[in-house]
């Protein structure tokens, strides 16, 4: 990371730290900030967070390796959680799995080369009643087929094309 990056990095975390607040509580939204922009914890991250925080470093990663949603890993663009409850698992979230990885060419706990898309699994997405639920981004889809797979990720291509990145892309359904 250039010095530059590090310098605007760490006032994106003071401006964050400034919105949210400068006590423990507003560790998890600064932390969301951080990889919703960067798509990733990184340990100078936790180490600033840390510093603007007044917190001990430990505290923020036992944060970041709690949390699903945050990762130490770099993700991609766009983060898709599949359900896999056992009230999805009955809806055929099975068959989910496989489209998107034959489909992504990778598997769950991966991240396509071109760091576009993330595969992940999430415990609960609350839409028991109308699974397979899926997340894309902060996105919610319900009812979820190999057919709509294809639509899904098809548009956030689409997308691809369509929009600069500056760590705020949702999938655009």
């Amino acid at each position: 990371m250039l010095v530059s990056e590090r310098e605007q990095l760490r006032e994106n975390i003071e401006q964050w730290v400034a919105q949210y607040g400068s006590d423990r509580s507003a560790l998890i939204p600064v932390l969301q900030e951080v990889q919703r922009k960067y798509h990733h914890i990184s340990e100078y991250v936790m180490q600033v967070v840390a510093d603007t925080l007044n917190i001990h470093p430990v505290e923020v990663y036992g944060v970041v390796s709690f949390y699903s949603f945050i990762g130490l890993r770099p993700k991609g663009r766009f983060i898709i959680r599949l359900c896999r409850t056992i009230s999805c698992a009955m809806q055929g979230n099975n068959r989910i799995a496989r489209q998107l990885e034959n489909d992504l060419g990778i598997h769950f706990g991966e991240t396509t080369p071109d760091g576009n898309f993330t595969l992940e699994w999430a415990n609960c997405l609350g839409m028991c009643d109308r699974g397979p639920a899926m997340l894309v981004n902060d996105r919610i889809f319900t009812q979820v087929t190999p057919e709509s797979v294809h639509e899904i990720l098809d548009e956030c291509r689409k997308a691809f094309g369509a929009h600069t990145f500056q760590g705020e892309e949702t999938c655009p359904l």
